[in-house]
């Protein structure tokens, strides 16, 4: 049970990007399209809300996608207490399902740094130990904004001392947008030893007005090095997933997933000589 070995990375989408099609035909619109499989969203507005029979919808929700041979590889949730009953759910049927890595959502830093990085800390060093028991990998995200490990060196620091299971979702058109160039690449270095998945998305800073504006669009046309970027992940030999999320708001979702995605594929072909 789990996902499939592979000689490249597996090309995913986060679920929510199709949240109106129901979890039991999501398997099958996915293949249509091209996927190796998703990104399973565990939050509300996601395919398996928080509440209620959690169990029984997660159960059913992996099967039916599963079941049409793509792979399931990332649950992924806004929760991030380890004390949130829906939490501890989610990695005790990611467990049993062979599903190897769980993303936890984003602490905010607030009006207290030093607190929030050591409420950070307390959480991960306890995600850990649920981790080690159900076998499961825990990606940390480097969002945008006042998120504690946009810049990387922050979560870089929490997690000194972790055991390798506890790594990071590197988000490479956040890195790009937060740390600039050749920053993000020097984060991208620090990341790999422990990254467990990848969030493939573009971005840019744009003026407006008498400020600057963080600005998501479609995959190349932003400021990642592609080329670059999965040249580096394939001399690292990272085979683990990579998932596209879309935050620009196309008009029509359906045509710039697939442009996008047709995008990875190229990326991925010429880095890993498929």
């Amino acid at each position: 049970m789990g996902p499939k070995l592979r000689a490249s990375p597996a090309l995913c989408l986060f679920s929510e990007q199709l949240s109106k099609i129901g979890y039991d035909e999501l398997g099958g619109f996915l293949k249509m399209m091209g996927f190796d499989g998703c990104e399973l969203s565990v939050q509300e507005g996601g395919h398996i809300p928080p509440e209620g029979d959690v169990d029984l919808n997660l159960e059913r929700a992996i099967e039916a996608i599963t079941g049409v041979g793509l792979d399931v590889p990332v649950l992924s949730t806004t929760l991030t207490s380890p004390m949130a009953k829906a939490l501890q759910t989610i990695f005790g049927w990611g467990g049993q399902m062979g599903i190897p890595v769980f993303r936890p959502g984003e602490w905010k830093y607030g009006s207290n740094i030093d607190a929030s990085l050591s409420q950070m800390q307390l959480d991960v060093s306890n995600l850990a130990r649920f981790g080690q028991a159900m076998q499961m990998s825990i990606a940390i995200h480097n969002g945008a904004g006042d998120t504690v490990g946009s810049s990387i060196w922050d979560t870089s620091l929490v997690l000194r001392g972790l055991e390798p299971r506890v790594g990071y979702d590197f988000d490479v058109g956040y890195a790009a947008a937060n740390c600039g160039i050749p920053g993000w690449q020097t984060a991208l270095r620090m990341a790999l030893p422990r990254l467990k998945m990848v969030t493939a998305r573009d971005c840019y800073w744009s003026k407006a007005g008498d400020g600057w504006k963080l600005a998501e669009c479609p995959l190349g046309e932003g400021m990642v090095d592609w080329p670059w970027f999965f040249k580096t992940l394939a001399q690292a030999r990272f085979f683990g997933p990579i998932v596209l999320r879309l935050g620009y708001g196309p008009q029509e979702e359906l045509a710039a997933i697939k442009k996008d995605l047709a995008f990875l594929r190229q990326q991925r072909k010429a880095a890993y000589g498929e």
